[in-house]
């Protein structure tokens, strides 16, 4: 049977439909083309510049306090958590040997300068003696000369000459034995006052050595900062070097970024960085620059480095960190704690200078001026005896000497010399 012809809606599409999808198509690919334009320039202009990584942690020092006397520990000032300040006390040790110690010097620094001074005055008694012996010898002479005048004329009988020559020679020896006992005496005071004679000088450090000893019984912080790792007891007999406490100072932390060996080719010393915090997450971001490059890699450091040479072999890519300081004023609004998590990006525009500058430190790295105050104090309670038996002055007694009264972490005062 023959096939009806087509019928009029049966016909094929028309060419607008697929001019409709071409166009939808290299719509597609325009946009696609385009967007690949805006991030080959977003990289050649942004990208390329930047160096990211989220392996990195904050870092700071940790001030381990440790003594340096022995003794038996019997107050405790501060526990974990606990903010000090520099200089304020945190531990005492029983200070009763040391005060013993202290005391007996003192009073052989008294006993001593006043030794000395007797040997000055000695001096000056000598000084007269040999004026006094001078002036029986220059009248022995006149008496012998004038005898030995009257003698060629009878008027003096030889006994009376030979008693005149006697009386000489005995005024001669003693003045030359009064000469030499003050030679002797001098030599024992030349150029030296009471304060600089090396006997005073001895027993003066004897002082100080005691006295620091003494005045180390108390233990005080070393910087402002969190107390944390105490293992220190009451009662507890420590030796000098023992742990017994940390003092992390917050105020100075830093950002350590272990970046892959493949990043560090642009980065530079000073370069722009910009962090953000596991802690804060990414509403608030923290700026920095580079401080400098750690001298090899992790695992050259490591407790067992890697041995590479034997065996078989698989290459890791290697890690170095690199010293992020951070900013004072973004550190003091939202402080961190070491060992936290970052997000780190360097911005390397800026790649003029060697990758790794040899340029010495210009500042103390760290510096603690709360130990100073104890040499000072000794010397011029070294310096109090002196005058106090030198006849310049009283010596103050050293129970009264003023004391800071500090709160201890029991609610209990702690006294710090």
């Amino acid at each position: 049977m023959a096939s009806d012809p087509p019928k009029p809606d049966q016909t094929p599409p028309a060419p607008a439909a697929n001019g409709t999808r071409r166009k939808l198509l290299l719509a597609i690919a325009g946009v696609f083309a385009a967007g690949l334009l805006a991030y080959g320039a977003y990289w050649v202009l942004v990208l390329q510049y930047g160096e990211y990584t989220d392996d990195a942690y904050v870092n700071g020092d940790v001030v381990q306090i440790t003594s340096q006397v022995p003794g038996t520990v019997v107050k405790i000032a501060a526990n974990d958590t606990d903010f000090v300040r520099a200089g304020a006390p945190l531990v005492e040790l029983d200070p009763a040997d040391a005060r013993l110690a202290l005391d007996e010097a003192e009073s052989h620094l008294a006993k001593t300068v006043r030794q000395v001074r007797n040997l000055f005055e000695t001096t000056a008694q000598l000084e007269a003696a040999v004026r006094q012996r001078d002036a029986d010898l220059a009248r022995a002479r006149d008496d012998d000369a004038r005898r030995e005048r009257l003698a060629t004329t009878g008027a003096v009988s030889g006994e009376e000459l030979q008693h005149a020559r006697d009386t000489l020679a005995a005024a001669e020896a003693a003045a030359s034995a009064a000469r030499r006992q003050l030679a002797a005496q001098q030599a024992l005071v030349d150029h030296t006052t009471v304060e600089d004679h090396p006997d005073v000088k001895d027993a003066a450090a004897r002082v100080r050595e005691a006295y620091l000893a003494y005045a180390r019984a108390t233990i005080p912080a070393p910087v402002s900062g969190y107390v944390a790792k105490r293992s220190v007891q009451l009662g507890q007999r420590i030796a000098p070097g023992t742990p017994l406490m940390a003092v992390v100072p917050l105020d100075d932390v830093w950002v350590d970024a272990n970046f892959k060996e493949g990043q560090l080719r642009n980065m530079r010393v000073g370069q722009p960085v910009t962090l953000t915090a596991d802690l804060y997450g990414g509403r608030f971001e923290y700026h920095g620059k580079v401080l400098g490059f750690g001298a090899g890699t992790g695992g050259a450091f490591a407790l067992l480095p890697a041995q590479n040479a034997s065996g078989n072999w698989i290459k890791i890519v290697q890690r170095v960190p690199v010293r992020i300081a951070l900013d004072d004023g973004e550190l003091k609004a939202h402080p961190l704690q070491v060992g936290l998590s970052m997000q780190v990006k360097v911005d390397t525009h800026d790649r003029g200078g060697a990758r790794l500058p040899r340029v010495p430190p210009r500042t103390v790295a760290d510096a603690s001026a709360v130990f100073d105050k104890l040499d000072r104090e000794a010397g011029a309670r070294v310096r109090e005896i002196i005058a106090a038996n030198d006849g310049r002055g009283p010596v103050r007694p050293l129970a009264a000497a003023p004391k800071s009264a500090v709160r201890g972490a029991d609610g209990a005062e702690f006294a710090s010399r």
